[in-house]
């Protein structure tokens, strides 16, 4: 057996393992692990494991416990310097004796920031940092994305034909995709913080929007400017919240619908545009419940307007191998779409897996 040598990428890289054994549980926090390394052997291991416990470097020296003192401290973030739900982590790594500290990547958020570094240094503690940067923005690019910018995470969802139909001329799309497909992406809303559609999903498939192998269930968003919501629709079923946004009621126009959907769900009104749900005013305002991502899985009119409005961050394309035809049938990305084809939305860092016959495209969009 080829033996690997035990350098700083390979320690990151344990640490980074560590982290994703919290994948879809830390937010609003990002996904961090850590490593206490003395005399080439660890000593404590961390990570993250929840929003408001102790972050993965107090993990780490807490099981490193004494034999911190002049080791080596491995973690995927920067160490925080500011007080949260928890103590600065920086306090503790200086007085464990740690001598050295070797850093992922810096963190985004602007509270810290390079602060955690300044501070370890001022207490001469070595500091090194820049180790698998790009596989780590790719786990906490949820994270990342909301903390800059304050808006959500988005992610599209789609299962739609060869032809990039979601559902028929009748409005029928009972099942494009196969029983290995769906089981998938339900094992992918759990990384997710929401799943939001729009009403017309609501109202032609009745779905429930539920993770069906995770505890954790994601909160349900629903994107309904006219609150047509039928007050019993299966996605008020289970425990989630759902979240309805809408446009603001006019004086006089407090309909019976709305006084019967407060009981079930958090309604939020947004700003309006040509009409319709002013999207970016949406996101803005679900970022503040910090719901850092969200997964959007229908229909085509509200996936279009994400792309139309470039809010899409990432796409997840199930393919089955079926042609549904017709001009009047659903396609999967409707909205305005672009005038010329060099005007295209295009996509990086493009992956493709088999489920049999079926085909998911995975990609970023630029």
């Amino acid at each position: 057996m080829k033996r690997i040598p035990k350098n700083d990428e390979y320690y990151m890289r344990l640490a980074l393992k560590l982290a994703l054994k919290a994948k879809g549980k830390t937010s609003p926090n990002p996904l961090v692990g850590a490593l206490v390394v003395k005399n080439d052997r660890i000593v404590g291991r961390g990570f993250h494991a929840k929003a408001g416990l102790a972050h993965a470097e107090i993990n780490a020296l807490d099981e490193a416990g004494k034999k911190a003192k002049g080791a080596v401290l491995y973690v995927t973030l920067e160490p925080c310097a500011h007080t949260g739900r928890t103590p600065p982590c920086v306090n503790r790594v200086i007085e464990s004796g740690i001598k050295e500290v070797v850093i992922g990547m810096i963190d985004p958020n602007p509270l810290n920031n390079g602060k955690g570094i300044a501070l370890l240094k001022q207490h001469n503690i070595k500091v090194r940092h820049g180790f698998l940067g790009d596989e780590l923005a790719r786990i906490n690019e949820g994270f990342i994305k909301y903390i800059t910018t304050r808006i959500p995470f988005v992610t599209v969802k789609v299962a739609e034909s060869l032809d990039g139909r979601i559902a028929t001329y009748a409005g029928d799309s009972k099942w494009i995709t196969s029983d290995k497909s769906r089981a998938f992406a339900h094992k992918i809303r759990k990384d997710y913080d929401a799943i939001m559609v729009g009403v017309n999903t609501v109202l032609r498939d009745n779905p429930r929007l539920n993770a069906w192998f995770s505890a954790k269930q994601p909160v349900k968003i629903i994107m309904d400017s006219n609150l047509s919501t039928p007050e019993n629709a299966n996605i008020f079923s289970g425990n989630s919240q759902v979240i309805i946004i809408t446009l603001p009621s006019r004086a006089g126009q407090e309909t019976e619908n709305r006084k019967r959907l407060l009981e079930k769900a958090k309604i939020i009104e947004v700003k309006e545009r040509s009409g319709q749900i002013n999207l970016r005013d949406a996101l803005k305002k679900i970022a503040r419940l910090q719901i850092t991502n969200i997964i959007v899985e229908g229909g085509g009119t509200l996936i279009g307007s994400l792309f139309d409005e470039r809010l899409v961050d990432k796409i997840l394309f199930f393919i089955s191998p079926k042609i549904i035809g017709g001009k009047d049938a659903i396609s999967s990305v409707m909205g305005k779409g672009v005038r010329r084809v060099d005007q295209a939305i295009k996509l990086r860092g493009v992956k493709f897996r088999r489920f049999g016959e079926e085909l998911l495209v995975e990609a970023g969009v630029k």
